[in-house]
């Protein structure tokens, strides 16, 4: 008699598109300024990285982008894997050219150029035709038609606004799968914010660009991202889908200035009356 036995298919899990492993990061061979960052960007999302200034949201951008070495920073534990392989050894023109672009914080336009000469400057790593080159342009200018009516103005004498887009828009003429961005609602009106993350989700829905964008602004932010991690003094204290973090009543009083009993003063939420659970 023959026993015929069932074989289980075991359902094959996702691989994240980015994945930042227990990465510790000094500057200068002293200042511990990352303790173990973990965190994932799956194929597709937004996912925010959020929190207070010095909390360490930039420079775990930098550790991604490898751009560490200019500021003489180094990983000194941990991986960054991009697309199934380890990418923290490589330059930043490598990473480039295999689809990841970062935008600086503080836009970091070349002043004395035009917005458009600006723009050219992203396509650098293609080898494309000039064709190409103007079909790249068109689809910058589809999603940032402001740009193409000050195409010929000097990047530095636009406002802050135009230069957040310029500095997007050169990102995008790299053609990245993804962008890592930071602070881009720094020093803006914010109806230039809710234009700008508008333009992000686009980018998102009709692109399929995966963004990972660092942001002091917890509102906003959440508000538009799949998911979110909170930092907090170089580790990740909180994580979650965003509509959850919105809802957590420790994100509300300490990132929002919101608790149960409504909107709270900066001085109440500066000086914690509420205990941090996590630091308990």
């Amino acid at each position: 008699m023959t026993v015929q036995t069932a074989s289980l298919k075991v359902p094959a899990v996702a691989q994240p598109y980015l994945s930042v492993n227990n990465v510790e990061v000094i500057y200068d061979h002293v200042i511990l300024v990352l303790k173990g960052v973990s965190l994932e960007v799956p194929e597709g999302k937004i996912v925010a990285l959020l929190g207070a200034n010095g909390a360490g949201k930039s420079t775990t951008l930098k550790s991604i982008s490898t751009l560490l070495h200019g500021e003489r920073g180094e990983i000194t534990k941990g991986s960054v894997e991009f697309r199934g392989e380890r990418v923290d050894h490589l330059t930043p023109n490598e990473l480039v050219k295999r689809g990841m672009v970062q935008v600086m914080e503080g836009r970091h336009c070349f002043g004395h150029l035009t917005v458009e000469e600006n723009l050219l400057t992203g396509a650098y790593t293609r080898d494309i035709s000039r064709s190409e080159l103007k079909e790249s342009l068109e689809r910058v200018y589809h999603y940032f038609p402001r740009l193409k009516t000050r195409r010929e103005s000097l990047a530095g004498y636009t406002s802050g606004g135009e230069q957040q887009m310029t500095a997007i828009g050169r990102a995008l003429m790299a053609k990245p799968t993804m962008i890592l961005l930071d602070e881009p609602s720094m020093g803006l009106a914010p109806q230039i914010v809710e234009e700008i993350f508008e333009i992000v989700r686009d980018l998102n829905v009709r692109e399929k660009v995966s963004f990972l964008l660092a942001e002091q602004n917890t509102m906003v932010a959440l508000r538009y991202a799949d998911l979110g991690y909170i930092l907090e003094n170089g580790r990740v204290v909180m994580e979650g889908e965003a509509r959850e973090l919105s809802a957590n009543e420790d994100v509300k009083e300490f990132y929002l200035g919101l608790s149960t009993a409504g909107r709270k003063s900066f001085r109440d939420v500066k000086h914690y009356r509420r205990r941090k659970r996590w630091l308990a």
